[in-house]
């Protein structure tokens, strides 16, 4: 009996190619494009969950205001750690990262390595977080001074074939910046351990991890200063919002005497001021998703963009299914003499249910089988726009196989139901007649090609307001020209020879200016703060931004001054003179031209408070990405480490491989590297870039499906009006009065589709730009665009089905049966 089912479902499918193909094709990409997303999904949800008490962990982040400026960040101070530990019982214990250098220097055996990051960890971090030591002893690997654990891929790197166990690396140019000053951890370091490389899915990759109790800074006493990122292990029984109340205590309890000494005044006169400070706490398993601290270890994703793609993959599954059942349906036309004939040779209606939904589950097979090798294909693409890493191989295991089985049986249920339970209603004569009626199912096609078309709108509104994002942060004017604009943020690595190399690229004709200053707008950037007070007003403190930079930096940067003068090594020592942008006028409470006007700078107990002198004012420019709003800032005349160099656009090629060449023969065996400041801006919104290429295609495949549906919706049409067109036809009408019959009501209900896909999109994108401090605005003819280009794919659709029935000789459909 089953044998027959298929055999007859393969009859079928060769009467009808052309339906088949579509109708396999629509439903393949469907599926192809909810596996794509999925995968993308479950991979961001999945972020920190393979630590075994990841429901136990979180971190404590620092959640402020001083002045007008809210502070949160990732990090804490130093003593937070061991306070939580002493004073809440639920706390069971706690670990601290502290992050060293992106690219460290390492020697061994007479040879320099710089590959790999470091941190500084709490011998407590292997109780906390589940990474699996290869070598080594987890509970005492960092308990000393000037130990290190590597990961394997670190250690084959350095050692090759040796074991690594107890051999001694020399790490150098490692240090933290503390309230004190600069801390300088290099030195001598004995590895104890060797572990598996960190997960993909963490929310930190470290390739070096160095003790803790090597770090001086970390018995600060200070509550004032910090950049510690700081987890705690809770039992299982504790209640967040309970603990989180408790926390509210501590600031007073442990910040008063600081805060008397450093600012000047008590905690309840640094309240009073307006300003505040506490701290939150955030599960292990959202930071990924759901933080919006600065400072954090890396990238994060955004809740909102899982949202809006799984949204957008369970929309276009049941998008591909609608249409299998349309394009189901519209066949029927076809069988309804097959089907009354099967009635009257004894056929149960349960049978050919059965019948049809074999031939469901025989589609559905044919696009899963196409869906997977779509899929399979489009992974290395989606890596490259999505910035994942998925390997095919890694996709080929028990587990996906089981998904696609039963995704497979679940569709051709879903997908097969409607048309199997409509077409096995036919009543015998009706069918044997080729009569029957349709109208219970009209309202349900009619709601269907709604619900597609108001998804399909509303992805192409989606995709236009990222676009117009995407164009006003690459068209804004943003304070400064990044253009021609070559960065070598590490050239103080060639320590003694700096000078020389900068004065050899100084004689350059290809280079028209250089900056000495490892402080960027854009891309990977030193990052100082400090605090500052109005003369007349010595207990309001603003903590304002910090750049070190020389004479050549605003005019290399191309920058504009708005009052007053840049510095100067003619103008004597600049050593408390600084320049500070328009945001940090009203900040700092001072007069439309603050030239001359003095400031107080304090950061810390330990340290003496400085007059600051206003020499120079320079316009706004964004530090940082649009989606953070422009903080005061100040300038300080302090040459820095890095270079700038605006070069000749038509040079920039040639002078990158001589300036190779001169860093090369100084000998030191550091390697050379460079970006352009432009490129750099442009990394700092791939995200969003990402986005917009990814919501493009599926806005592109979205439609092309819902266009599938409508055609199948169409065909219907035209079969069940064949003699209708004929007669019309007979009697005078033109092909474009039939084109216009038939299309009227498809349009309509597009039509009716944007009053769905308008509010729903501008509700959408609205969020969205909420992201962003400075954004575009959400224009109406974005919405008509989107309207626009709907009904112009939808009506091409709806003619190429309709002319074809337009131009049909009417002799074949008024002919006698």
């Amino acid at each position: 009996m089953l044998k027959n089912y298929f055999k007859i479902a393969w009859r079928s499918i060769q009467k009808s190619k052309m339906m088949f193909a579509i109708n396999v094709t629509g439903l393949a990409l469907g599926i192809a494009t909810c596996l794509v997303i999925s995968l993308f999904v479950l991979d961001e949800i999945s972020y920190d969950r393979f630590n075994e008490k990841a429901n136990q962990i979180v971190r404590v982040n620092l959640s402020a205001k001083m002045g007008d400026e809210l502070i949160d960040e990732s990090s804490v101070m130093a003593p937070v750690a061991q306070t939580f530990k002493n004073e809440f019982p639920e706390v069971l214990t706690t670990t601290r990262l502290l992050k060293t250098a992106d690219i460290a220097k390492v020697v061994y055996n007479n040879q320099t390595f710089r590959s790999g990051k470091s941190a500084m960890i709490d011998s407590t971090f292997f109780d906390v977080f589940t990474i699996k030591f290869v070598k080594g002893n987890a509970k005492n690997a960092l308990n000393r001074p000037n130990t290190v654990v590597l990961t394997q891929k670190q250690a084959k790197a350095y050692f090759g074939n040796e074991d690594p166990i107890n051999k001694i690396l020399e790490i150098k140019d490692q240090g933290v910046y503390a309230q004190s000053g600069y801390v300088d951890l290099s030195g001598l370091y004995t590895v104890t351990g060797i572990i598996e490389e960190i997960p993909a899915n963490a929310h930190f990759h470290f390739d070096i991890l160095t003790s803790m109790a090597g770090n001086p800074d970390g018995l600060s006493p200070s509550w004032l200063n910090g950049n510690y990122h700081t987890y705690l292990l809770l039992s299982k029984q504790a209640n967040l919002a309970q603990l989180e109340t408790k926390m509210k205590l501590i600031p007073e309890k442990y910040m008063s005497s600081q805060i008397k000494s450093g600012m000047g005044m008590t905690f309840k006169e640094f309240l009073d001021k307006g300003n505040k400070v506490g701290f939150k706490l955030l599960s292990l398993t959202d930071i990924h998703l759901y933080s919006d601290y600065k400072f954090e270890l890396e990238q994060s994703g955004d809740i909102k963009t899982v949202y809006i793609f799984s949204a957008i993959a369970l929309f276009m599954l049941f998008i591909a299914c609608i249409n299998f059942m349309n394009l189901s349906t519209a066949s029927a036309s076809k069988r309804v003499k097959e089907i009354g004939m099967r009635k009257v040779l004894g056929s149960e209606k349960s049978q050919l249910i059965f019948q049809f939904l074999t031939e469901a589950f025989l589609a559905t097979l044919v696009a899963m089988l196409l869906a997977s090798l779509i899929f399979f294909f489009a992974i290395p693409f989606f890596n490259q726009i999505s910035g994942k890493a998925y390997a095919i191989q890694d996709l080929l295991n028990a587990q996906i196989l089981a998904v696609l089985v039963l995704l497979t049986l679940i569709i051709s249920i879903f997908a097969g139901a409607y048309p199997a339970f409509f077409m096995s209603g036919f009543k015998p004569l009706q069918a044997l007649k080729n009569r029957f009626s349709t109208g219970n199912t009209k309202g349900i096609r009619s709601g269907l090609v709604v619900f597609q078309f108001a998804i399909s709108a509303t992805l192409i509104i989606g995709t236009l307001v990222v676009g117009k994002q995407m164009q006003f942060i690459k068209n804004k004017d943003i304070g400064y020209d990044r253009k021609h604009l070559i960065v070598i943020r590490q050239a103080g690595l060639l320590g003694k020879n700096f000078e020389a190399f900068r004065a050899e690229l100084k004689k350059d004709s290809r280079v028209k200016s250089i900056s000495t200053s490892a402080f960027l707008p854009a891309g990977p950037s030193d990052n100082f703060a400090t605090v500052v007070s109005p003369l007349n007003d010595p207990m309001q403190r603003i903590r304002a931004k910090n750049f070190n930079i020389d004479e050549e930096y605003i005019p290399t940067l191309s920058m504009k001054m708005l009052a007053g003068r840049n510095f100067s090594k003619e103008a004597g020592t600049e050593k408390n003179n600084i320049i500070i942008n328009e945001s940090a006028i009203k900040a700092f409470g001072l007069k439309p031209n603050p030239i001359g006007q003095t400031v107080m700078e304090s950061v810390g107990t330990d340290k003496p408070i400085e007059i600051l002198t206003i020499v120079g004012l320079v316009k706004d420019f964004h530090a940082r990405s649009l989606h953070e709003k422009i903080d005061p800032l100040i300038m300080r005349y302090n040459p820095y480490y890095g270079l700038i160099i605006k070069v000749n656009s038509e040079s920039s090629a040639d002078l990158i491989n001589s300036m190779k060449s001169k860093w090369t023969s100084y000998g030191t065996g550091e390697p050379f590297s460079y970006a352009f400041l432009d490129e750099l801006y442009n990394e700092t919104y791939q995200k969003e870039a990402n986005m917009n290429s990814i919501l493009r295609i599926f806005a592109i495949l979205t439609i092309f499906v819902a266009c599938l549906g409508l055609f199948g919706l169409v065909t219907f049409t035209t079969e069940q009006r064949f003699k209708e067109i004929g007669i019309r036809k007979v009697l005078g009408s033109s092909v474009p009065q039939i084109v216009g019959l038939l299309s009227k009501d498809f349009l309509k209900l597009i039509v009716v589709s944007f009053l769905i896909a308008f509010p729903l999109g501008y509700y959408i994108m609205q969020n969205w730009l909420q992201d962003f401090e400075y954004r575009t605005e959400l224009n109406w003819w974005i919405f008509l665009v989107a309207g626009i280009a709907t009904v112009v794919l939808a009506f091409i659709t709806i003619s190429y089905r309709s002319i074809q029935a337009a131009l049909m000789n009417p002799v074949k459909s008024l002919k006698s049966e």
